[in-house]
């Protein structure tokens, strides 16, 4: 059991049968009547924010989200598998799960999935992919203006603005989280 006024950024705990996890918190003492819990929490399985008060006592059950590296394999249809590597054992899991950031995971990327008591509700891939342009406009020498970007589309199939000096065949970082160019890859 976990209390509000334990409550930390991070926390998970399940509340009307939903796994919330605090974002944001603040112990509030007012000058007249009882402390409280300013909270704002997120559901981790639909993602939805909501803010609440709590008075410190109240209790809840803590919850313990699963963060497994598993290898993303291969897609049929909707289902994308996953390959766990201490097993060797294909999971499927729904389309609808991957979230937007997949887009830029290519077969034999490590993930993380994420599960509740055995249900998968969420996929991470790696924050820092380097993925190859396959095609762009090519670039121009002497052509240096700055922040100016053009469409590129990337090997899984994705599409990025980049730089003007970018082109085809060149390998670049891209922030998943965000999905913009960071730099050229190295070597």
């Amino acid at each position: 059991m976990i209390s509000a006024s334990d409550f930390r950024n991070g926390v998970t705990f399940e509340m009307d049968g939903n796994v919330m996890q605090v974002v944001e918190f603040q112990h509030v003492k007012p000058g007249k009547g009882a402390a409280f819990v300013r909270t704002k929490m997120k559901n981790v399985i639909t993602g939805s924010v909501i803010e609440t008060s709590f008075n410190p006592s109240a209790k809840f059950e803590a919850a313990y989200v699963e963060k497994k590296d598993m290898a993303y394999s291969y897609n049929d249809g909707d289902l994308y598998y996953f390959m766990d590597g201490e097993t060797f054992e294909l999971v499927p899991i729904n389309a609808d799960v991957l979230g937007d950031a997949f887009r830029f995971v290519k077969e034999e990327m490590v993930c993380k999935i994420m599960s509740y008591k055995g249900k998968v509700f969420g996929v991470e891939p790696p924050t820092f992919v380097e993925l190859e342009v396959t095609q762009t406009d090519p670039g121009f020498k002497g052509d240096t203006a700055t922040n100016v970007t053009k469409p590129a589309t990337l090997e899984t199939g994705a599409e990025i603005k980049v730089p003007l000096f970018i082109n085809p065949n060149d390998r670049i970082r891209v922030d998943t989280r965000t999905g913009e160019y960071l730099e050229r890859a190295k070597g």
